[in-house]
């Protein structure tokens, strides 16, 4: 595919953030941790719970990109974190964790060698394009959502 280059730089740019995304680290930096744990009236999750439900789906979808042996976690619950305050070294380990795992989906996808069209072949047609796009998506969605929660909480500058 003669644009393959191009395409391989916008979904990394899209990954990463940036144009009109902002990345995970600078949503995630400097959050107090007595507010970590804050959730506004009307609001089911904290700034912790967004950040781990973060970690924990795109660890997800980059498992299920690259192990055919991969199992996913039990939905809804697997997905978000049974702790309600996290410690200093829990919050620092699930930040770490998330920019680990981006980092490599970001590495799947800028390798020649992965072929973005093709499908995987442990699922039932997906393609790594179409689960970056996902990650990319799924990230926006909840970090935008951790933008409003820390402007809610009063921890946004």
């Amino acid at each position: 595919m003669k644009n393959n280059s191009a395409l391989r730089q916008h979904v990394l740019d899209l990954l990463r953030g940036g144009h009109a995304h902002l990345g995970f680290e600078r949503i995630t930096a400097g959050l107090p941790a007595k507010l970590r744990a804050a959730k506004p009236a009307g609001l089911p999750y904290s700034p912790w719970q967004l950040v781990e439900h973060l970690r924990i789906a795109q660890w997800d979808i980059l498992e299920f990109s690259r192990n055919p042996k991969h199992v996913s976690p039990e939905w809804p619950a697997g997905y978000w974190p049974a702790v309600k305050t996290p410690t200093e070294s829990a919050w620092r380990a699930s930040r770490a964790a998330f920019l680990r795992d981006l980092q490599q989906m970001q590495d799947l996808v800028a390798d020649p060698k992965t072929d973005l069209f093709a499908v995987i072949p442990w699922s039932d047609g997906a393609t790594i394009l179409q689960e970056a796009l996902l990650l990319a998506d799924h990230n926006a969605y909840h970090l935008g959502q951790l933008v409003t929660l820390r402007r809610l909480v009063g921890a946004w500058k």
